[in-house]
């Protein structure tokens, strides 16, 4: 672990000024700049593993969630690093730690959605967009 990155910890919830720094990471990216701040304590709850990665004075910088059965399936959400802290490799210490967490150790399928630039990030981690004849369909209700 480099130095740059040592001077950060994972925590596995967050307190009410760390979810402000989470509403600010959200409102610098055009996938999740709309979500409110009540939607996001609404899905904070609802997640089954929440990795934070919190600096020396306790502000998230970086943040990534999983939604699971903890058998079959795991989706993981909202990979994320504050532009200020991005190229340092905290982005890859936020995969490290989902993917390696006891939690999902046992989960057969882990899933993630990305932007197309994204793909050669994630696949270091064994993540493939070659699918075979699987499609993944969505619903919007509104």
């Amino acid at each position: 672990m480099t130095d740059k990155i040592a001077n950060y910890r994972i925590v596995d919830a967050l307190n009410e000024s760390q979810v402000s720094d989470l509403m600010e990471l959200y409102q610098n990216e055009i996938w999740c700049d709309k979500r409110t701040r009540e939607d996001v304590v609404k899905m904070l709850a609802a997640t089954d593993i929440i990795i934070g990665l919190v600096d020396g004075e306790e502000r998230l910088i970086g943040f990534v969630r999983a939604i699971t059965d903890f058998t079959y399936r795991a989706m993981i959400f909202d990979v994320i690093v504050k532009p200020t802290h991005r190229k340092i490799g905290l982005g890859a210490v936020l995969m490290d730690a989902v993917v390696n967490h006891p939690q999902l150790q046992n989960v057969e399928n882990l899933s993630l959605g990305c932007l197309p630039h994204m793909i050669p990030f994630y696949k270091r981690w064994g993540f493939t967009d070659d699918l075979g004849e699987i499609k993944f369909m969505r619903r919007t209700n509104y």
